[in-house]
């Protein structure tokens, strides 16, 4: 901020959207959906214009494979989860500005597919020929969950989409000793007419925007692999029977859906006559930055292929950072929606106080590497944090309990966003300064300043 005036921009939040093949369990919480909830808070606090977007993933595959196993339709598995999700966000104290839910929204499916369309035509994205895998078994295309096999940078079980290990881009041809999740069968070639976005002709333009762009040094590792290698082809469409329809007989790729869906939805917001390319990117003019919140497993996305397509449709650049988690584990092995290895998050809030629950998790966030959620050691924080607001807890000179504090508050800035610091100064410092340090718990624990839309 210079001279103390706030910028009069918009400065644009992004979480990722949650796949509703399963509640929300702790470990997210612990990633993107809290910390990206305590960052708008602070923005708020400092005078910011801020946009806050998420919504629900209901495109992904995984949410068709979680419908053959309960044997229902696709569109109930969405909206039984779906509901789980938006009952957790709520409990948690998470809200949203602009949350779309794609099965219910025809003018978002609309928006997207006319985006891409526009962008084939502008020969931005290619129409061309690619080869792709099916199941040898049942002909069914191989993409995200309907293959699994191993990554051939890091030799982590993957599936096609990203790798978990490493967070490289896989697809269904890339994975070794790879079988379909359909029929357990190996992947065969076909070939398909598909938007194809070739990420290599956009290497200067993405070396700028790396640059500038604020990225933990994992991400920067990702990047410098794919200079060295080569930035691949990626399709954009998908012959395919569930996501958004466009062209013939194709469905657009979640993820690329989602680049597409992350240049509309600001823009509707900002100016809701907007329903062209133009029209997007002259609403794209109000957002001064972003922060962009993130697991490590979607990194190639955000960091790669969304800034790309971004790039490609003449979207200027401007600051941004990725804020990105590492796994969040629970007694030692990841939270896993697929195995149920989780605490659900509605469940959990149910009893528990999101105050506490919200700073316990930025507490102990995986942001540089992966941490554990074990019970006792959230029962110890839930007293500490009560004896810190009752003031029975440790007290600081008072001198001490500012530099702390300050401390704290420069800790939920973009330039150095760490929420676990802010609650350890919070924690320490309540006794000697008990206004201030409610303060800084309260953008942490959602009750400062008031949600999204209140």
């Amino acid at each position: 901020m210079a001279d103390g005036v706030a910028p009069a921009g918009v400065v644009l939040v992004v979480t990722p959207p949650p796949t509703p093949n399963g509640p929300l369990h702790v470990g997210h919480l612990s990633g993107p959906y809290v910390a990206g909830d305590i960052a708008a808070r602070a923005l708020r606090a400092d005078g910011r214009r801020v946009l806050t977007q998420c919504g629900l993933d209901a495109h992904q595959n995984y949410v068709p494979a979680r419908a053959e196993a309960r044997g229902e339709a696709p569109a109930d598995t969405a909206a039984h989860y779906g509901s789980l999700v938006g009952e957790a966000l709520r409990a948690a104290r998470i809200g949203y500005d602009v949350m779309v839910d794609p099965l219910a929204d025809a003018g978002y499916r609309d928006a997207v597919a006319r985006l891409l369309t526009e962008l084939v035509e502008a020969k931005v994205v290619e129409l061309a020929p690619m080869s792709l895998r099916a199941c040898a078994g049942c002909h069914r295309l191989l993409h995200h969950a309907r293959v699994v096999g191993a990554c051939p940078a890091c030799g982590a079980g993957a599936a096609g989409g990203t790798c978990e290990g490493c967070g490289g881009f896989l697809a269904a041809a890339d994975l070794v000793d790879a079988r379909s999740t359909c029929c357990s069968a190996a992947p065969e070639p076909v070939t398909h007419q598909v938007p194809v976005l070739r990420l290599e002709e956009h290497r200067e333009r993405l070396c700028e925007f790396w640059s500038r762009a604020v990225l933990p040094p994992r991400l920067r590792r990702l990047v410098a692999a794919y200079l060295d290698t080569g930035l691949p082809d990626v399709a954009l469409a998908y012959p395919s029977d569930w996501g958004i329809e466009w062209g013939d007989g194709l469905r657009v790729d979640v993820w690329a859906e989602m680049a597409l869906a992350n240049l509309v939805l600001p823009a509707r917001h900002l100016r809701p006559g907007a329903d062209t390319l133009t029209g997007y990117l002259d609403a794209w003019g109000d957002v001064d930055e972003q922060w962009l919140f993130l697991g490590i497993d979607n990194a190639f996305y955000y960091a790669v292929l969304i800034p790309a397509l971004h790039l490609a449709a003449g979207l200027p650049e401007r600051p941004t950072r990725l804020v990105v988690n590492e796994f969040y584990r629970l007694t030692g092995a990841k939270f896993s929606t697929s195995r149920g290895h989780a605490i659900w998050a509605h469940e959990f809030l149910s009893t528990e106080d999101p105050a506490v629950v919200r700073a316990f998790v930025s507490w102990d966030r995986p942001d540089s590497y992966e941490s554990d959620f074990l019970p006792a050691a959230y029962e110890a924080f839930k007293a500490r944090y009560a004896a810190a607001l009752d003031g029975t807890g440790p007290h600081l000179d008072a001198a001490l309990a500012d530099i702390e504090l300050t401390r704290g508050e420069q800790a939920l800035r973009p330039d150095a966003f760490d929420p676990a610091a802010a609650v350890r100064a919070a924690l320490a410092a309540a006794g000697s300064r008990p206004e201030r340090a409610a303060r800084l718990l309260g953008l942490v624990g959602g009750t400062l300043p008031a949600d999204a839309g209140d």
